[in-house]
């Protein structure tokens, strides 16, 4: 399989032959352009990876059976 590369300004990305032709047939079937298509996937992408991040840095105590406050006092109180 030789690669496909896509030009958008600076960025060079490998697109495997197989993934084009998907590509293709849902632009085709939507009526949008290959780039159109290409350019929802990155943001959905990257809104996924977002929001997995912001879980993982806003959810560190949920699983904890401590209060977050009295884990504070705690450990303040070692000093």
């Amino acid at each position: 399989m030789s690669p496909f590369w896509l030009q958008a300004g600076h960025l060079g990305n490998d697109i495997e032959e197989k993934q084009i032709r998907e590509l293709d047939r849902l632009a085709k079937h939507q009526k949008r352009s290959r780039a159109s298509v290409i350019r929802e996937a990155v943001a959905d992408y990257l809104d996924r990876k977002a929001a997995d991040t912001d879980k993982d840095a806003f959810g560190l105590w949920g699983q904890r059976k401590i209060d977050g406050l009295a884990y504070q006092d705690k450990i303040r109180g070692e000093w």
